[in-house]
């Protein structure tokens, strides 16, 4: 019987065999990082918070809040309310910069606000006796007669809209039958939540004077708590240097602070 001889290639170098096993294990180590890579990205952070996104509401698009003006304290939430007023009141806290509604015994939603600058925020008690979707607003003869550049050009007032400073809604706060000529409203100046800076009115974001219309109804008892009250029910509050509202005692001021506070000049230091 003839033998057919085999024909086959030529055994590889010694050194091939060996590299070749070298770079097999090499792969076997990468896999797993290769498997890693191949996972689906981690999800990028939402860029519009749940309870602020852009709202389309009538012929206006409101924008949402920008998420660094967000945080715990100023993000509308239901919490446990310990003050003595009774569900459907609205109780302002100036000092602390809330605003509670009563809902049941016990509970309450807090929403974060502005407040007016030293000397103009609202004070004692009113009751609600107008609301408005996008309302007008006309400049008090005060407001133009102690801030005419500001003020004077729109002493014809200004029809709602998002150039509006009262925002998307204003609650009408009236005392003995008479209009305050102050008011709870949404403002589109969302860095101004937290401060005092306002005229004296109460402001709101947009997205959550929107919520608090809904749940108020003309008639509304509205309490506006004194410091003494803030003080007992909500502890000290100061504001940061960069005037936003912060729970706790104020930080002592360093020396350098001290000095450009006094106005003293650097020369004569």
């Amino acid at each position: 019987m003839r033998h057919v001889r085999s024909i086959g290639f030529p055994a590889p170098p010694d050194g091939l065999i060996v590299t070749s096993r070298i770079l097999s294990y090499a792969l076997m180590a990468l896999l797993p990082f290769l498997a890693a890579c191949a996972q689906a990205p981690a999800p990028e952070t939402p860029k519009e918070h749940p309870l602020y996104p852009g709202i389309q509401d009538g012929e206006f698009f409101i924008e949402p809040v920008p998420t660094r003006y967000l945080t715990p304290d100023t993000v509308r939430q239901e919490v446990a309310y310990n003050g003595p007023e009774k569900p459907g009141t609205i109780v302002v806290d100036t000092f602390a910069r809330r605003l509670y509604y009563v809902t049941d015994e016990g509970r309450a939603m807090r929403y974060a606000i502005a407040v007016g600058r030293a000397g103009l925020a609202f004070r004692g008690n009113a009751t609600v006796q107008r609301k408005r979707e996008w309302p007008s607003w006309q400049p008090t003869a005060n407001m133009i007669r102690t801030q005419p550049e500001m003020y004077a050009p729109y002493a014809a007032g200004l029809p709602g809209g998002l150039q509006n400073p009262l925002g998307a809604r204003a609650l009408y706060l009236y005392r003995g039958g008479r209009d305050t000529m102050f008011r709870i409203h949404g403002t589109v100046q969302n860095a101004s939540i937290g401060h005092a800076t306002s005229a004296g009115c109460i402001r709101l974001f947009n997205q959550d004077a929107i919520d608090l219309y809904g749940r108020v109804n003309l008639g509304t008892p509205v309490k506006v708590r004194t410091e003494a009250e803030s003080l007992a029910l909500e502890g000290q509050f100061h504001d940061d240097r960069y005037g936003r509202i912060a729970p706790g005692p104020a930080e002592p001021l360093t020396e350098e602070e001290r000095i450009l506070l006094s106005g003293v000049p650097a020369q004569t230091r």
